[in-house]
């Protein structure tokens, strides 16, 4: 069996063979108390104390926490009412709750 190794992109060989130089040491900023506060102590594998990072840290991956996050739910719908709305473009299942609310504000 043959194993395909993935193309990354990029020239690792030229990446490791980089040897940084005393002026890309400004770029780093200095750590701050607060940023020991947060931070999580370990020793090996074993947490010591578990860090306490800030919900807006940049570069913190995914969307931030919402307060009145939407629920998944499995709904049938006709096929021809998801394929209208699918062809609107992407946004199609924020243009169904929409739709879904509109109707809600016109019940009494």
């Amino acid at each position: 069996m043959t194993v395909r190794k993935r193309a990354l992109g990029s020239d690792l060989n030229k990446v490791d063979a980089h040897v940084i130089q005393p002026e890309e040491y400004e770029e780093i900023p200095e750590l701050t108390d607060e940023d020991f506060d947060r931070a999580e102590f370990s020793i090996g594998d074993v947490v010591i104390r578990p860090g306490n990072p800030p919900l807006n840290l940049p570069g913190r991956r995914g969307r931030p926490p919402m307060h009145n996050p939407k629920r998944q739910v499995t709904l049938r719908l006709d096929p021809d009412v998801v394929e209208r709305f699918r062809a609107t473009g992407r946004g199609w299942q924020s243009r169904i709750n929409i739709a879904l609310r509109t109707y809600l504000d016109k019940q009494p």
